[in-house]
């Protein structure tokens, strides 16, 4: 759509300029369409244009999602709210293995990316802390193309990421119900941005690990429904974390959750566009985001397994579970349809059960 409208229609940029800043936000951590946004914006506008290009593309989708955040809140408890649900989480777990498939063949390229991710699967079963499970994949795809290939310089880009591992304990394990506060919400939506690589259903890892299992502030049936909302509205998938901050503090959460997770992606684009050839030349920075790849499609994959365990509850959702997952491999159903499916069958249960 970006293409269409700023190459194509008004002819803002060139095919190649829109190639290069496809080039630029495969490079760095964080949602994608919104720095491409951002990105465009500062191609023609500098500063400004970087702050308007990111800004009005958020900001549609955080306030839909907050609208519905306001209603989940005073009305997801009604059976009807529940029912609605029930239908639609099965189909985003069909829209996780579609993802998890697609980037695979993407990512998974050689016999050792393979190893590489199999290897980031059992250490997230181990526990290990996510953004180690990424630092130790990345490194050691490093450390294997320097083998192959002794580097001429240094490795560019990978200091931002190991600094922003420092101060994580190595093992992550469920503990008891944290009191909820701001400042570790902040710096928790703050840490995501800055470490996001792949997909961005990689969000839904690290909101498990550390939201679900560690602090406890949201349940599996929440982060659930936060995926769902954040799947069938428009706009950057990571407003499913503008969702999560309203139903755990209101407004001012919300807003402070959107600005946390974005932020990172602001910085990044105006810190990283100026060195962006130099990064592509080299090939010790693509061997550590191909292992930063495949590290995010196995922590995608043992989060949807984990997830399914509460969305698969009966015959009924693994049968449109699986239905789902056929209409979106092999008949390409834009997945927006599946979920208003879901939805509809989640409410007719709700009546037959409950009758007029």
């Amino acid at each position: 759509m970006m293409e269409q409208e700023v190459v194509i229609q008004r002819g803002w940029i060139s095919r190649a300029e829109f190639l290069d800043l496809l080039d630029i936000v495969n490079l760095i951590p964080g949602p994608n369409s919104t720095e491409m946004a951002g990105l465009i914006g500062y191609r023609r506008a500098g500063w400004l244009g970087l702050l308007l290009g990111g800004v009005c593309f958020i900001l549609p989708a955080a306030l839909i999602v907050s609208v519905i955040g306001w209603v989940y809140l005073n009305f997801g408890d009604l059976s009807q709210t529940q029912g609605l649900f029930y239908g639609v989480k099965p189909v985003i777990i069909a829209v996780m293995v579609q993802a998890i498939l697609n980037l695979g063949r993407a990512a998974i390229k050689t016999p050792l990316l393979a190893i590489v991710c199999a290897g980031a699967i059992v250490l997230d079963c181990f526990g290990v802390n996510l953004l180690l499970i990424l630092l130790i994949s990345g490194v050691f795809m490093v450390a294997v193309r320097a083998a192959e290939q002794p580097p001429k310089g240094t490795v560019a880009g990978l200091t931002p990421l190991l600094g922003a591992t420092s101060g994580f304990q190595l093992f992550t394990t469920a503990g008891t119900m944290a009191p909820f506060s701001v400042w570790p919400m902040l710096l928790f939506f703050l840490k995501v941005g800055i470490v996001m690589f792949g997909s961005s259903y990689v969000l839904v890892a690290f909101l498990h690990t550390d939201l679900v299992e560690h602090r406890q502030w949201l349940t599996e049936g929440q982060l659930l429904d936060a995926i769902s909302v954040g799947q069938f509205t428009p706009g950057p998938f990571f407003a499913t974390a503008t969702f999560i901050g309203y139903i755990l503090g209101g407004p001012q959460m919300a807003l402070v959750v959107t600005v946390a997770i974005f932020l990172p992606a602001f910085v990044l684009v105006a810190v990283i566009e100026p060195f962006v050839p130099r990064l592509r030349q080299s090939r010790l920075v693509g061997g550590f985001l191909a292992g930063l790849s495949v590290a995010s499609l196995a922590l995608m994959g043992v989060v949807t397994w984990q997830l399914g365990g509460t969305a698969l509850a009966d015959w009924l959702t693994i049968a449109l579970a699986v239905a789902s997952a056929v209409w979106l491999l092999f008949y390409r159903v834009n997945s927006t349809w599946l979920i208003l499916g879901g939805a509809a069958l989640g409410l007719a249960r709700f009546v037959f059960q409950t009758g007029p």
